[in-house]
């Protein structure tokens, strides 16, 4: 409870007047009357979930505008402001006494309040109307041992506004967080990349930088109990294969149960989907051995230490580079792509029969497989000339509908006939046809070159020739900067944002392309361009499709939905990092961000099931609450290019780290000199930082702090002269993380690091909190300079992941912020600006005016420091709002920090040479939390709520003519418990009428006919079938497959139906179109033709061996037509035979040599069967008549033959 005095304004400090304001609603009516009260202060358990009988309904009627996790907040700003006060200045400044949580918060625009988190008693309250400084400190800035707080005015407008959150988006759909962002340091080597659905077996699968994982979407709602891997324990269970190289690229074949993986070491590998029948081992141990890979006591992140799967079948696709891109075509080959352009076609006849052999014979069949590829590339190169570029192959699109295979570089595809494996077109990303070129040798990668900068030492005196040094080099130093940067960005594309970054298919049949730019292109499947449009600027990661629907993920986070023609119908913030892809399952459409989290989005969205489903989860947010406490601490030290000795750190910092969980160290003029700081601005360029200097108060910090037993670090970063680093408490491991780092130089040209930022921001129990150390410009008169450097770092600083990181993420975070132009997009808001916490600490210069060096030194004397304040330079800046807009101050109550002479004791050390500089506090730290109103709980809707408990100046420190500064934070966080919500939001989906009433209704699947169910083959005519959707309101989505081919028995006995891979048809059968959309009440026609005779062919090592000609008539197929709605993948099934009229007597026609290979024309063929080339070889004439039958009108008209 607050402590009341009488006790009048001592120390001839200044008083402030509080007017109470008449209430205007009925919301500040039930505040005024909360706050005239002091309620009883109710204990917290923490990290256990809320009592349900708290005040849910409440907090549940204040504005919700924010996910947890995700960087947006609301256009409308929320400041208040006392009466007396301008309303446009936001938050007025003045010390305030921290004010306690209310039971009841309110956002209004005409009342503000300024408090930290302690005390119990509302300032409006005082009865009297008006309260002096001291008052309102000594009886409302003891509570708890909490500081009073001096609180900056311009906040919560603009970017100062602090970003509202909420436990649910009111703006997106509800996600189901099948796993929650992990931190990234729990990540390391097995970051997930790819993403498959089998909506069949309701399996979702990833490949990850370790392996193969997939999680049981039936299992989804449940959790590990004791077993999980370190970063996964609020992660649906899943299931993992044995380790294995990274899985770039997946392909799912639900005919035989497979997922086929592309790997970075080369390999393709196969990995059974019954995991009940697939081969296993027992499961690995954690990284390290120690313990620290998982929690609870599993080994490999199965519950229980489940044993892993094994793969199924693996070879050796390529020698020495990766497998980028993989597809399985409408025959059941599977093609693969990678780099210099290389693409192997892998014939399904060698992969069925290694299959087939027992797991002795392993070896066996991987050689099989290995020595019967297809290359693509030297099939169609004749005479060293072929039109495919020399360029990696990242991605691969097999076309269905149309039996081809789309194949894309970043600037260029390549269209192919899936049947006959010819290359029709090769053309750019502006639809212009590719001309052939020589196809000559790839040139290895050539190393970048290395430039030495070299800058000589002054000659002159260095007392007064460092300044001169540098205005007269100034132009020598940024021209070295320069020649690194060029050096560094040699041979990078310029059109870097003009490039293809994700391709597929949707279901009408058109091909959709995305680019950095954030264009979508859509092509025929002849590859014409039809349109191109554009609705976000972001780069285009991932697309989707389902029915008439389209999903775009971008790079910015953005999830977008849009119809077949282009439209858009929706967007939302998916995630806080960007979407690199996407799968399609049951009634959810699920992506993978960056960071490796997994959510859930249902495929109905925008709909009133998202209003539903918010609604019931926020009315369980107690439920899933937890509360988190954490005392950090952060301390700043301009160290004068010294050295501190061990006491000195000791009695900084180590004397109270035992009572912290989090600290955080800024210095200031870590190393200066000219040669110094060119250098470093010219290594930025290029990515590197650091100095010798800088390790060693690294590492000597690191040993104040016990560094290795007590804490770890966690993330440091230098820019020239400036110094940040954070180390947290081992005990605190699985909670902190996601570290990234920032600079921002200020010296010149905004070029220099001797002034500006650096920062650090940490991820705390799933709280964003930033740091930043800086050091502004010096000088009395230079007030406007130094409110510009902090206007500059906080509007521009950028964090990115530390130097060195091993995650790729450039190209990403590159497109973030261009637009078609190269220029920057609209502006938005900055990082610091959405960050839950930001400190800001440093040596800021601001100085003490209108008094003269005798009088501080006299008011120093007599500890006279709120006399003092009031000369204070930033908190006249901050009180007319011109700096650290809505920033809070604890109370100064030590002597200003600046200026000594070095290694002189006491207050008498203050600088008393010719100079004799006025003592001032250059040194500080401020901040801001979450709160958006002063009065605020520590909620879902204000997750982070901080006070300062101790702020002081070490005095008996004396190695540079700065001391240093220390303030400690109590910090309480409010988090989801992911694990939870997830069960709660299964307890809705299985209990909640509505909800299963409309899940019911999105699995609808339009009625529709299929005109026979059984088709005979004769003379190699066009059959052709039709189907029908019957509904007249929801279009229909179809997809034709073959379930198998068989042999026909001359016993009679039933054949065994055998499938291609991911049911695909045979060679000698051809379905035109295969998929396709049909609108309401509308009919497509289907065309089948088949051959009598097929020439096969075998390969060995991509060199063709034999050639044979196979009599298909006496086999027979059986034809399954899927019909899908847009809203589910619930599919009705018809099923078509197909069979020949009469069984095989004559000879096959006799085969002719292999004729010469021309070079590919690019001019597309037709569509009709008839006129398609096959560069195989030539059969007989008898077989080129039966082509030419292709295209007779003598055609079997099955238009009235219906399903019984």
């Amino acid at each position: 409870h607050a402590r009341t005095s009488d006790r009048p304004a001592v120390g001839g400090g200044g008083a402030i007047t509080i007017t109470p304001m008449e209430p205007d609603d009925e919301a500040l009516k039930e505040l005024a009357a909360a706050s005239s009260r002091p309620p009883q202060r109710r204990g917290i358990s923490y990290s256990q979930p809320l009592s349900r009988g708290d005040t849910a309904s409440a907090r549940r009627a204040a504005l919700r505008n924010l996910s947890l996790d995700d960087d947006h907040v609301l256009p409308a700003s929320h400041s208040l402001s006392y009466a007396h006060h301008d309303s446009s200045a936001g938050v007025p400044a003045g010390y305030h006494p921290p004010l306690p949580p209310q039971q009841q918060h309110h956002h209004h625009p005409s009342a503000s309040y300024s408090s930290g988190p302690s005390s119990r008693r509302s300032v409006g309250g005082a009865s009297d109307g008006s309260m002096t400084l001291e008052r309102a400190m000594s009886e409302y800035g003891g509570g708890a041992g909490t500081l009073p707080e001096f609180v900056g005015a311009g906040g919560g407008k603009g970017i100062f506004r602090v970003p509202l959150r909420a436990a649910m988006h009111p703006h997106r759909p509800p996600p189901l967080e099948v796993r929650p962002h992990p931190l990234r340091e729990t990540q390391a080597g097995s970051f997930l990349r790819t993403l498959a659905s089998d909506p069949q077996r309701r399996q979702l699968w990833a490949g990850a930088e370790s392996g193969i994982r997939v999680w049981a979407l039936d299992e989804v709602f449940a959790g590990w109990g004791a077993g999980a891997r370190r970063g996964d324990e609020e992660s649906a269970p899943f299931r993992e294969g044995v380790p294995a190289p990274p899985a770039l690229c997946v392909a799912m074949d639900r005919a035989n149960g497979l997922l086929w993986t592309g790997h970075k070491d080369g390999r393709i590998r196969s990995w059974r989907m019954d995991l009940e029948t697939a081969a296993t081992a027992p499961a690995p141990p954690p990284p390290g051995s120690g313990g620290e890979g998982s929690v609870g006591g599993s080994a490999h992140g199965g519950p229980n230490s489940a044993p892993v799967f094994r793969e199924a079948l693996t070879w050796q696709a390529y020698g020495r580079t990766p497998v980028l891109s993989m597809a399985i075509t409408s025959y059941g080959e599977i093609w693969s792509g990678s780099e210099a352009g290389v693409i192997k076609a892998w014939p399904y006849d060698a992969i069925a029969k290694s299959l087939s052999l027992s797991p002795e014979e392993r070896h066996m069949a991987a050689l099989l497989v290995e020595r019967a590829y297809i290359d693509l590339r030297n099939h169609c190169t004749v005479g060293n000339v072929c039109s495919l570029p020399a360029s990696d192959v990242k991605y691969m699109l097999a076309d269905h509908s149309r039996a081809k295979v789309w194949t894309l570089t970043s600037m260029t595809f390549a269209l192919w006939d899936a049947r006959t494996r010819e290359l029709l077109k090769v053309f750019g990303m502006d639809g212009q046809v590719e001309s052939a070129r020589l196809d000559a040798p790839v040139m290895p990668e050539q190393p970048m070159e290395e430039v030495e900068v070299k800058v000589k030492p002054s000659k002159k005196d260095k007392s007064g020739g460092s300044l001169n040094f540098f205005q007269k080099s100034r132009n020598a130093l940024m021209g070295a900067a320069d020649a690194v940067r060029r050096v560094a960005t040699k041979g990078t594309f310029v059109e870097d944002n003009r490039r293809t970054g994700a391709v597929a298919q949707a279901d009408d049949g058109a091909i959709w392309s995305g680019c950095t730019n954030g264009c979508i292109i859509q092509w025929d499947g002849n590859g014409n361009r039809m349109q191109e449009f554009q609705h976000h600027t972001s780069s285009v990661q991932c697309i989707k499709a389902l029915g008439d629907r389209v999903w775009v993920g971008y790079a910015s986070g953005t999830v977008q939905v849009m119809d077949v023609d282009g439209n858009l119908l929706a967007g939302w913030t998916g995630h806080s990092c960007p979407v690199i892809r996407m799968a399609i399952g049951g009634s959810y459409i699920y992506t993978l961000a960056h960071h490796g989290g997994i959510r859930g989005w249902p495929l109905t969205s925008p709909g009133p099931l998202d209003d539903v489903l918010r609604t019931e989860l926020a009315n369980k947010e107690l439920s899933y609450t937890r509360m988190e406490k954490i005392n950090i601490m952060v301390g700043s030290w301009n160290v004068a290019q010294g050295k501190a000795t061990a006491e000195s750190l000791k009695a900084w910092l180590g004397s109270v780290a035992s009572d912290v969980g989090l600290v955080v160290v800024g210095l200031q003029e870590v190393e200066m000199g000219a040669g110094f700081l060119a250098i470093s601005a010219a290594k930025e360029t290029v990515g590197l930082e650091g100095s010798a200097n800088g390790q060693w108060w690294i590492d000597n910090i690191g040993k104040a702090l016990d560094e290795g037993t007590s804490f770890h670090r966690v993330g440091s970063r230098q820019l020239a002269a400036l110094l940040i680093a954070a180390w947290a408490r081992k005990s605190l491991k699985p909670y902190v993380g996601d570290v990234e780092a920032a600079a921002v130089p200020c010296g010149l040209g905004r070029a220099i690091g001797n002034k500006g930022g650096v920062g650090l921001r940490i991820r705390v129990y799933d709280r964003k909190m930033c740091f930043v150390s800086n050091h502004f410009a010096a000088h009395l008169e230079a007030v406007a300079r130094r409110n510009a450097d902090f206007d500059h770092i906080y509007r521009t600083m950028a964090f990115n992941k530390p130097h060195g990181s091993t995650s790729s993420a450039t190209s990403v975070q590159l497109h973030k912020t261009v637009n078609v132009n190269g220029n920057p997009v609209d502006e938005v808001r900055p990082d610091l600006a959405d960050a839950d916490m930001v400190v800001f600490l440093g040596d800021f210069n601001y100085r003490l005016y209108g008094i003269t060096y005798d009088e501080a030194r006299d008011m120093v004397s007599q500890r006279s420091f709120d006399w003092l304040r009031e000369k204070d330079q930033l908190r006249a800046e901050m009180k007319a709002g011109k700096v650290f807009q809505g920033m809070r101050e604890g109370l100064i109550k030590f002597p200003p920090t600046y200026k000594f002479q070095k290694h002189a004791p006491g207050l008498g050390g203050y600088d008393s040479g010719e100079k004799k500089r006025i003592p001032a506090w250059c040194d500080r730290v401020l901040y801001r939390d979450s709160r958006a109103v002063s009065v605020a709980e520590c909620s879902l809707e204000c997750p982070v709520v901080a006070a300062i408990t101790s702020y002081v100046a070490v005095m008996e420190v004396t190695e540079s003519d700065h001391k240093p500064v220390r303030c400690t934070f109590s910090v309480d966080i409010a988090r989801v418990d992911e694990l939870t919500r997830r069960q709660e939001y299964g307890e809705i989906i299985e209990s909640n009428e509505e909800v299963r009433s409309m899940l019911k209704e999105s699995c609808f699947v339009p009625d529709s006919t299929v005109s026979t169910e059984e088709i005979i083959l004769e003379n190699q005519e066009n059959i052709v079938f039709q189907i029908t959707n019957n509904c007249e309101t929801s279009k229909a989505a179809f997809e034709i497959l073959c379930e198998g081919q068989s042999t026909k028995k001359d016993d009679g006995t039933k054949p065994e139906i055998i499938p291609r891979a991911s049911f695909g048809f045979p060679l000698w059968l051809e379905v035109l179109p295969a998929n396709g959309l049909i609108k309401p009440g509308e009919t497509v026609d289907i065309t089948i033709h088949h051959e009598d005779f097929y020439t096969q062919e075998e390969f060995v090592d991509g060199i063709p061996q034999n050639w044979w000609c196979e009599d298909t008539r006496d086999k027979e197929a059986v034809i399954v037509v899927n019909i899908t709605g847009s809203t589910s993948t619930e599919t009705k099934t018809h099923t078509i035979n197909v069979r020949h009229r009469c069984p095989a007597t004559s000879a096959p026609p006799p085969i002719n040599p292999p004729v010469t290979l021309t070079p590919p024309s690019n001019n597309m063929p037709s569509e009709a069967p008839s006129k398609r080339s096959s560069k195989k070889k030539e059969a007989s004439r008898q077989q080129q008549q039966d082509y030419a039958q292709f295209a007779s009108t003598e055609v079997h008209d099955l238009y009235r033959m219906r399903c019984p």
